[in-house]
């Protein structure tokens, strides 16, 4: 048992899927398979029930997500202790408000206690415009949004071209449509019965991504809204269909009967410019990569 194996088992058990563990490990999806099948074999038992391409924890699996996140813990402080940071002063932070929401309040009280001498200055905003204080050293960092690469039109998304900086990928999110209570089931756009996209203010990755999805089925109009609240309001009223990541749907639970469909996976990165080090920065970047674990382990209790 290794820590790569662990950190794989962690992404299938968050993503419920062998493909996108495998693009958020940044592995070939038969590397995933190979090493999950290992460490059940070293265990002796079963850690995923297989329907399918659908992966889902076992009771086992289950038992086990738990010492997975103790381990990933404990090897984060070995490495703190043998490569120690001096982490303190002001670190200044973008984010887009849908990773604010379902990714980042226990990033930000485990990175509180961990560092007590940082203080960590929120910044809300689109991708494109958080892009945009990076390069201007408005910002020290940020966790902006864009396509796959394997998906990546990069003449239509030139401006979050992200060659310039220091990007590392620290999640892959489902993006989904969210349509009014009732409607029927679509396969493309040309199913939608409701022609008003409600969406956050223009610069977001999503929004684009569901404007470029709908283009070719439907005539579209939007709706801009501050929140994700207020756009679901707008979703349940029937007067509009949104796009979201699963991970804030999922937190917003809402008491109706909405359509969701999936179009797409989408990638979070941290970016900050080249060059350089930050102690403030790579303490931020190792707490965030050790919440993916975390997430799975509130997964697992809900």
């Amino acid at each position: 048992m290794d820590l790569s194996s662990i950190e794989i088992f962690q992404a299938v058990a968050s993503t419920c899927s062998v493909t996108k563990a495998a693009a958020a490990v940044g592995r070939v999806p038969s590397n995933v398979t190979t090493r999950i099948q290992q460490l059940e074999e070293n265990l002796g038992v079963a850690l995923f029930s297989r329907d399918g391409k659908k992966m889902s924890l076992t009771r086992e699996g289950m038992i086990f997500v738990s010492y997975a996140t103790r381990l990933a813990d404990l090897a984060e402080e070995a490495r703190q202790a043998v490569r120690p940071l001096v982490a303190s002063g002001v670190l200044r932070v973008g984010t887009m408000e849908s990773t604010a929401a379902s990714r980042l309040p226990d990033v930000i009280r485990r990175f509180g206690l961990l560092w007590p001498d940082v203080s960590l200055q929120l910044t809300m905003g689109a991708t494109r415009e958080l892009m945009q204080s990076v390069l201007a050293e408005e910002l020290d960092c940020a966790l902006v949004a864009r396509p796959p690469e394997a998906s990546l039109d990069k003449t239509r998304y030139a401006d979050l071209d992200l060659s310039g900086f220091d990007a590392r990928r620290i999640y892959v999110e489902d993006l989904i449509l969210v349509l009014p209570p009732k409607h029927p089931d679509i396969k493309d756009a040309r199913n939608l019965r409701v022609g008003t996209l409600a969406v956050m203010e223009p610069g977001c990755t999503y929004r684009r991504m569901a404007e470029e999805w709908v283009k070719d089925g439907a005539s579209l109009r939007t709706l801009e809204l501050g929140s994700y609240h207020a756009i679901l309001a707008s979703v349940v009223a029937g007067n509009a269909f949104a796009v979201m990541p699963r991970s804030v749907f999922d937190l917003l639970r809402w008491p109706a009967d909405i359509v969701t469909c999936e179009i797409g996976a989408v990638e979070t990165f941290l970016v900050r410019c080249n060059g350089g080090r930050s102690d403030s920065f790579e303490a931020f970047y190792d707490v965030l990569v050790a919440s993916r674990g975390r997430d799975v382990l509130s997964l697992s209790r809900g």
